[in-house]
């Protein structure tokens, strides 16, 4: 049986949809399963059991062509099967002109006549994890296939390994722009590629480094992504005692096996929140205009901090009042949940 999971398309979601995606291997032990996803995949899941391939999205340069390519290449594939987590129009759209045989999600954005198994939007959507949402289309899956439910008895496991190979050039890195790994070593990542307002400010950042460096002893370290240096350098600026500046020196495999080798990372709601926890590192996500019931990285590893304002969550990419849900948030809250969880 071939089986094709179209997965999501941000690294936060990815990562979420771990525990779906372990279940399909877990009910298709012997199948070929094959993930179609965003090329940064191939970053998080380059040492995971749970696919045989990853085929690459390509771009989606024309709402025309773009899907159409997309179709082509799966066509040979002949995939009896495709799970769809993603809610857009056109993932199902690919799908079936991918010939993809038995198609399913859930019966979101027009879509259900792309489906040959529209699965309806759980009532509890926006009173339960994320996870859950994921698993639960799996669920329904082998309910329909197998008369059965046994899904929703497993506990959901967000783990992602990361090779000792990978670890050891981690650690090689981090020497290499002179990290002190004997002291403790916390990352903090202050951007957000994708809202300006889920972003804690770059003052409060800087002074957690001082305070982190200065009362605690621990190295610091500035990570993310190439389009999240701008933010980084006013972090380095506003800060008496400059962190280490790895923001967009590294790939997104590299970040992982770093996060891996840390022992804390303090970032925003953002792709990392998931990753480093999913890779074994404590983790403390400063919440504002997000939901952390619904999107708080699902690892007992991970803690939040949050201002809990009256208008929070708003789910708004720009806050068009004060910012109140992130400027309420004090260092001195932070800094100490850091400090305990780093002990």
């Amino acid at each position: 049986m071939k089986i094709l999971i179209r997965g999501t398309n941000w690294i936060g979601d990815a990562v979420m949809s771990v525990p779906a995606m372990r279940e399909i291997r877990r009910l298709f032990p012997e199948a070929h399963i094959a993930l179609q996803t965003r090329p940064w995949a191939k970053d998080i899941f380059a040492d995971s059991a749970l696919f045989d391939e990853i085929i690459e999205l390509g771009s989606l340069d024309s709402k025309i062509t773009g899907p159409l390519r997309q179709a082509e290449a799966l066509r040979p594939h002949k995939f009896d099967l495709g799970v769809l987590f993603p809610n857009s129009f056109a993932s199902a759209f690919i799908a079936r002109l991918g010939n993809v045989r038995k198609r399913v999600g859930y019966a979101t954005d027009g879509r259900s006549f792309l489906l040959t198994d529209p699965i309806a939007v759980p009532k509890w959507k926006s009173q339960r994890h994320e996870v859950y949402y994921y698993l639960n289309l799996v669920g329904e899956l082998e309910k329909d296939l197998f008369d059965r439910q046994t899904v929703a008895m497993t506990a959901p496991a967000v783990d992602i390994p990361v090779s000792e190979r990978r670890r050891s050039e981690a650690r090689e890195l981090l020497s290499q722009h002179g990290v002190d790994r004997s002291r403790p070593i916390v990352a903090l990542a202050p951007g957000s590629t994708n809202s300006r307002a889920k972003r804690w400010h770059a003052e409060s950042f800087a002074a957690l480094s001082d305070r982190l460096q200065n009362e605690h002893g621990t190295s610091v370290i500035l990570i993310g992504a190439a389009d999240e240096a701008e933010i980084s350098d006013c972090v380095l600026a506003l800060s008496t005692m400059r962190p280490v500046d790895l923001t967009g020196k590294t790939t997104l495999s590299q970040a992982g096996a770093i996060l891996s080798e840390i022992d804390l990372l303090v970032c925003n709601d953002m792709g990392l929140a998931h990753l480093a926890p999913a890779v074994g590192t404590k983790t403390l996500v400063i919440f504002g205009p997000t939901d952390h019931v619904t999107t708080r990285p699902f690892s007992p590893l991970a803690e939040i901090a949050r201002a809990g304002v009256e208008c929070s969550p708003c789910m708004l990419r720009d806050c068009p009042i004060d910012h109140r849900c992130m400027t309420r948030v004090a260092v001195s809250q932070v800094f100490d949940k850091a400090r305990t969880m780093l002990i």
